[in-house]
């Protein structure tokens, strides 16, 4: 369960970025989008503490930004026309290899 909720807090964790990138345009302050990064923080937040009841903390905090700096570069990939060169898939390849350890070990 703590893993799920890790996962979970993860997930939340890419939320926030791209609500604070929504949130503020050409055209000005879009409160909605902020209100949905600061409830995807939160959120990110209590899941965290939750799963680092039954996960160490290293692992638990490495995993959680792991997981949201990997789908924070695959959504600016795919919705904002961030750059997708080789290297940068490859830095973002190592760190899901570090999740991944991390989870074995």
């Amino acid at each position: 369960m703590a893993w799920t909720l890790l996962i979970l807090a993860g997930l939340c964790e890419i939320g926030w970025p791209v609500g604070l990138k929504l949130g503020w345009t050409e055209q000005g302050l879009r409160p909605l989008w902020i209100a949905f990064a600061v409830v995807c923080m939160t959120a990110s937040g209590v899941l965290l503490l939750l799963a680092q009841r039954e996960i160490p903390m290293g692992t638990a905090y490495a995993v959680w930004t792991g997981i949201g700096a990997v789908g924070a570069f695959a959504i600016g990939i795919a919705a904002f026309g961030d750059p997708g060169t080789l290297v940068r898939f490859a830095s973002v390849g190592l760190i899901v290899l570090g999740i991944v350890g991390l989870k074995m070990g």
